[in-house]
């Protein structure tokens, strides 16, 4: 992922008002990512707790996303939809967002269950013991990395252009 600055993290975001896209709380440590392993930005915001926040570059170009925590905790334990890590070191919870555009002032939302804190990518840059003799984990590791991008990929293409 490319470097983000306040500015264009704000101007990113396509499922906020005007108003909401100026009241934006962005982190101030921007410069402290190591930003070529982030699939994508996210953060929660602490005077907002049931919102978060995240930032992927769709096309080279960056599309920021506002999303809703569920207020309920889930029954049970699940597992995040976009790193798919099976070994659940983190909370996950059920997040919203509104579609872009005149779907999302419809009331239009999609939902899906992520890492609490957006540790997606770390998640899935562990490398894990090998699961069998001859297991490459490196290229296991390489697998999810790749699956976590399609699944933010395809989120984001959902939300920023379904109807």
């Amino acid at each position: 992922m490319h470097a983000l600055t306040p500015a264009s993290v704000r101007s990113s975001f396509v499922n906020v008002s005007t108003r909401e896209r100026s009241a934006l709380v962005i982190p101030t440590d921007l410069d402290g990512n190591d930003w070529d392993r982030l699939d994508y930005f996210g953060w929660r915001d602490p005077k907002t707790p049931l919102l978060g926040f995240v930032v992927a570059e769709i096309d080279g170009k960056p599309v920021g996303l506002q999303l809703r925590q569920a207020e309920q905790p889930t029954r049970s334990r699940p597992q995040c939809s976009w790193c798919a890590d099976v070994t659940l070191p983190n909370d996950v919870v059920f997040f919203a967002a509104r579609r872009a555009g005149k779907a999302g002032r419809a009331g239009n939302t999609v939902g899906t269950l992520l890492c609490a804190n957006f540790e997606c990518s770390r998640n899935v840059r562990r490398l894990d013991p090998p699961a069998y003799l001859g297991h490459d984990a490196a290229a296991a590791r390489d697998r999810r990395i790749e699956g976590l991008r399609a699944h933010v990929d395809s989120f984001f293409r959902d939300l920023r252009d379904g109807a």
